[in-house]
């Protein structure tokens, strides 16, 4: 497991999925909006009516502007055989098959150009290392779709342990973050009549037994936090009305959220409870019978893993004798104590951060970053007496990339590891996590020819002398005449870390036709561990966005590109990052790909799961950090006079995480003042922008159509 306490909130997205819109039409032409006649700006308000998400005249103006995209966009000669390719490599069935081991079965959720929605099925662990197709089809997703009306999304399962019987299904309608949860009889395959059930929902549900569930969900009266997740948990039993069952747990209203989970460490349980004040802390408890034990754990530490009586703990800042970023493991017989006793299994170095962590009945696997490239150890507890000693391998892997830790069993030697970097297309390995011996179990074929290409890691220097790392890959031998078509990809926020990845899809239709692509690491990632994302935090933000121009600088200096054929793109948080940048540095680019953007930072926190950010943005109504926040609000920011390239603007109706609104109400207050955007919102599709294959590979072909329109003509 990565985590113990279900975290909920901002995630990454990837920089391939966008879309692209062009439209004249001025919001001035819809009956709701008015100027405020201050200057050449329109008042923040005469554009709320546009955060009606289901909205008849919101729609109307999406509609109109979506209309406008497909008519442009299918016109360019270069849209039909990009949606071709990515439809291609999008429904192949030679893709590496994930799974997800349970007991002697390995579970996956599949895609194809057959089954667009998906299939949830099984096989055995021998025929999964064998590499034979073998599956046992559990649920078909397109199926159930047509039978029952609903635009299914896969979402996820939680299955009762040992045997993996019965699973709580999370069954989205179009992509949204809030899902049904239903249960499945797995020999059966089917849902079990009038078994578990919850309503559409954003839930967390955990089994305690075969009739048992904890279930936090924000389904029924005040079970809502100010952020739009759950404040409560039951215990539900079978045959019970949720309503009707015992809170065991609650959190406060101004909490981000309140969970459970249970612990399993061999023949034992453990219920652990969390309330989440902030995005970045937690107050833990034990269930013990009706009382429930208090924690002594860092309230800003992250619960990774639980394993021999041990919680696995990462700290985010110095604690018990030791510093931020460590990996410590904590007893569990001495915390209900009220004791500490940290043990110190793993201490990054200034050039390392703690990645993630994967724990089995008897092993610790440690994936790490050494300069944003991944090295993985093995921690294995041993008794001494009445004390635990941890013993440490190294695993000898690729040192070039990213490798990722993709399941173990609880207590089987059986693991899945995968390894992949910008230009080796991704494995898997299967590894006993005893002998460390592997065999790789799966690779895929190369997506697009990589023999003329290269890699390299760079740094930039922000404006504060910071060095920045960043990932450039190119044609081997390109001219440094300023004039290549660049992408330059960002994120920098919530402790995440932009790790090499194999883009297929980026590298088909961008790198093979001569782009040149840009990962950069900046402060608020997770690349340099906590004291990296800290650095950019609330009243620092402005960090991140100075190391996003740094790096653009750099590309420009190198004369690697040149402003007119700079892009960039940024999803979620990065679609801020971007629309933060380009209203600073409009003269920097020529191509803004802006998808599911936070962008009017001063009413962020009061749209759908908003509040729960205020740990990574602060307060807009704090007196203390409104005038900042406002200062590089991009919706606030914006202004006439300025000159800003032709912004492509992307959102998803049924986002139920980032509010479509921040994405419509800037490109309604552009077009407003003149400038000329681009738009489109999918209208189904949740925070990753799709529901299914077709629509993701129509929304990499607006993106990589819109590019080179605007980068390399």
């Amino acid at each position: 497991m990565k985590r113990i306490i279900p975290l909920l909130g901002l995630a990454a997205v990837g920089a391939g999925a966008y879309w692209y819109v062009q439209s004249n039409t001025s919001v001035s032409q819809t009956p709701s909006s008015t100027s405020d006649g201050v200057g050449d700006t329109e008042s923040s308000e005469d554009f709320l009516w546009l955060e009606d998400v289901m909205g008849e005249e919101a729609l109307k103006w999406v509609r109109e502007r979506n209309t406008k995209t497909l008519e442009e966009l299918t016109r360019d000669p270069r849209f039909d055989e990009l949606k071709e390719e990515s439809l291609k490599i999008l429904t192949s069935k030679d893709k590496l098959v994930y799974g997800q081991i349970r007991g002697d079965f390995v579970y996956n959720f599949w895609q194809d150009a057959d089954h667009v929605k998906g299939l949830w099925r099984r096989t055995s662990w021998e025929s999964y290392v064998a590499n034979e197709d073998k599956w046992d089809v559990l649920l078909d997703l397109d199926a159930l779709a047509k039978k029952e009306g609903k635009s299914w999304v896969y979402k996820g399962s939680t299955c009762l342990k040992p045997d993996y019987d019965v699973c709580m299904l999370r069954l989205s309608d179009g992509g949204k973050d809030a899902a049904y949860v239903r249960e499945f009889n797995v020999a059966s395959k089917s849902f079990v009549e009038n078994g578990f059930a919850l309503p559409e929902s954003k839930s967390n549900v955990d089994w305690l037994d075969a009739d048992t569930l904890l279930v936090s969900s924000t389904f029924g009266d005040n079970a809502v936090t100010d952020s739009g997740y759950p404040r409560i948990v039951r215990m539900w039993k079978r045959g019970q009305e949720l309503s009707a069952t015992p809170v065991v747990f609650e959190g406060e209203k101004t909490d981000v959220s309140a969970s459970s989970t249970v612990v399993h460490s061999k023949d034992q349980k453990h219920i652990l409870l969390s309330r989440a004040p902030t995005f970045y802390s937690g107050v833990h408890y034990l269930l013990d019978g009706d009382k429930k034990i208090k924690l002594p754990i860092p309230e800003d530490g992250e619960l990774t893993g639980f394993i021999a009586d041990h919680v696995l703990v990462s700290l985010r800042s110095d604690q018990l004798g030791h510093k931020k970023g460590d990996l410590l493991a904590m007893n569990l017989e001495a915390l209900k104590a009220g004791k500490a006793e940290p043990q110190l299994l793993f201490s990054p170095s200034e050039s390392q951060a703690l990645s993630s962590v994967q724990t089995s009945d008897n092993y610790v696997f440690v994936s790490y970053l050494e300069n944003v490239q991944s090295r993985v150890l093995k921690l294995t507890p041993v008794l001494k007496g009445d004390k635990v000693t941890w013993n440490q391998d190294v695993l000898e892997l690729p040192e070039q990339g990213t490798i990722g830790l993709v399941s173990i069993a609880d207590d089987a030697p059986r693991m899945v590891i995968s390894y992949e970097d910008y230009l080796t297309p991704r494995s898997l390995r299967s590894l006993n996590p005893e002998t460390l011996e592997s065999q790789v179990i799966q690779t895929v074929p190369a997506r697009f020819s990589s023999d003329d290409l290269e890699s390299k890691q760079m740094l930039a220097s922000s404006k504060d002398g910071t060095k920045v790392p960043y990932f450039v890959i190119h044609k081997k031998g390109i001219e440094l005449d300023g004039t290549n078509p660049t992408l330059l990809y960002g994120y920098g926020g919530f402790e995440i870390s932009m790790k090499p990845r194999y883009s297929s899809l980026t590298g088909k239709l961008w790198l093979e036709q001569g782009g040149v692509y840009v990962v950069a690491n900046i402060r608020g990632g997770g690349e340099f561990g906590p004291r990296w994302h800290q650095a950019a935090l609330k009243g620092n933000r402005h960090k991140a966005f100075e190391d996003f121009i740094g790096v653009a600088e750099d590309l420009i200096a190198k004369k690697i590109t040149s402003p007119k054929h700079l892009g960039i793109s940024g999803g979620s948080n990065g679609g801020l990052l971007v629309g933060a940048v380009f209203t600073q540095r409009p003269d920097l680019f020529n191509g803004v790909v802006c998808m599911v953007p936070l962008l009017d930072m001063m009413r962020f926190h009061k749209l759908l799961a908003g509040a729960s950010w205020m740990g990574e943005y602060g307060n807009p109504e704090d007196p203390q950090m409104s005038d900042y926040i406002r200062s590089y609000s991009p919706f606030h920011v914006v202004d006439k006079a300025s000159e800003y390239p032709e912004v492509f603007f992307i959102t998803s109706t049924k986002d139920d995480r980032v509010h479509p609104g921040h994405a419509r109400k800037m490109a309604a207050k552009m077009e407003s003042l003149g400038h000329k955007v681009y738009y489109y919102e999918n209208i189904e599709g949740g925070h990753s922008a799709s529901a299914n294959l077709v629509q993701r590979a129509e929304q990499y072909a607006m993106q990589y159509t819109y590019l080179f329109k605007k980068l390399a003509n």
